[in-house]
């Protein structure tokens, strides 16, 4: 399958985020003096005993409070289940629930869900746990969403199964980021830097915003320091990797790749941000001439019976 080049605007490259069964309604009542707190499944006795210190037993107790009250309630002992039968300690557990408390109100359907086609996907044991800790958030998106997202890895970008599980390993928040501008960032980086899928999931390009990627190869390639591949994929003048434009801090990209100053990039930052403005208002005026002419075309179809607009598609 062919790769074909979107339209590549600056204004797309702009900123523009196993349950235990649980005691019956009726017995919830006797258990709960107050209203909106946590039954006795995660009293703080019982937060203890499932490894819990007295300190983060108290910090789990506090959040499901705070969290939605009861839906919290109501999931948060089948997604501490979960988490403990993926192996993780409760220091671990404790982490994943503070950096994504949202975890307290998952369904456990969509919890399980997630974690077996994370699997499926080719998440092993030890990779899915890591991923899972660096981005607890995952497990709180629809599968159907993540299927979307590997469809478009899959097809639209001709990822491998095996490219598309480490991008999911190494770059998880890849499952939240819309669509187009994820295959907007691929395009550009495949067409206009001329680097291939290997190079892209090595250097984890899905970390990084396409800001981040168009304002660092635009100066390189302004200063002369790089060049889109021509169709054989040569070049005059060797680019740098990557990784080497990427992965790397500000300082170090400046000093030893790009060869300038601070104040160079800068200069060239705010300058992209203008461009991004004036092409943004040049798009957002071609489009509303577009629609205007649209709706031209279509009164004059309702006036001929329908024959400009079959001589319009006929002339493409």
């Amino acid at each position: 399958t062919a790769l074909c080049p979107l339209w590549i605007g600056c204004r797309l490259f702009c900123p523009s985020t196993t349950q235990s069964p649980l005691p019956s309604a009726q017995h919830n009542n006797a258990l709960r003096p107050t209203a909106g707190m946590p039954d006795s499944a995660l009293s703080l006795p019982s937060l203890v005993d499932m490894g819990f210190t007295d300190a983060q037993a108290e910090q789990i107790h506090e959040a499901v409070c705070k969290v939605r009250g009861g839906s919290a309630t109501k999931h948060a002992l089948s997604t501490l289940t979960a988490l403990f039968g993926l192996g993780f300690n409760p220091s671990s557990v404790l982490k994943m629930l503070q950096k994504c408390p949202e975890l307290y109100t998952v369904r456990e359907s969509q919890l399980q869900q997630c974690i077996n086609y994370l699997r499926k996907l080719g998440l092993v044991e030890g990779s899915l746990q890591r991923t899972l800790a660096h981005y607890p958030q995952i497990l709180t998106v629809p599968v159907k969403t993540i299927k979307h997202v590997v469809l478009l890895l899959r097809e639209k970008c001709l990822f491998t199964v095996q490219q598309v599980a480490d991008i999911f390993r190494d770059s998880p928040a890849i499952v939240l980021e819309d669509l187009s501008q994820t295959e907007y960032k691929f395009q550009y980086v495949y067409f206009r830097m001329g680097i291939k899928q290997a190079e892209m999931v090595k250097t984890r390009l899905f970390r990084f915003t396409l800001d981040e990627v168009r304002c660092r190869h635009c100066f390189l390639e302004r200063r002369g320091l790089y060049q889109t591949p021509d169709k054989r994929g040569q070049t005059s003048i060797i680019n740098p990797k990557l990784d080497s434009i990427l992965k790397i801090d500000l300082d170090t990209y400046l000093s030893e790749i790009a060869n300038a100053s601070a104040e160079e990039y800068d200069v060239f930052q705010r300058l992209m941000a203008r461009e991004c403005q004036e092409q943004d208002q040049q798009y957002d005026s071609i489009e509303a001439d577009s629609e205007d002419d649209n709706d031209d075309d279509e009164d004059e179809d309702e006036e001929s019976g329908g024959k400009s607009g079959y001589r319009k598609r006929a002339k493409k």
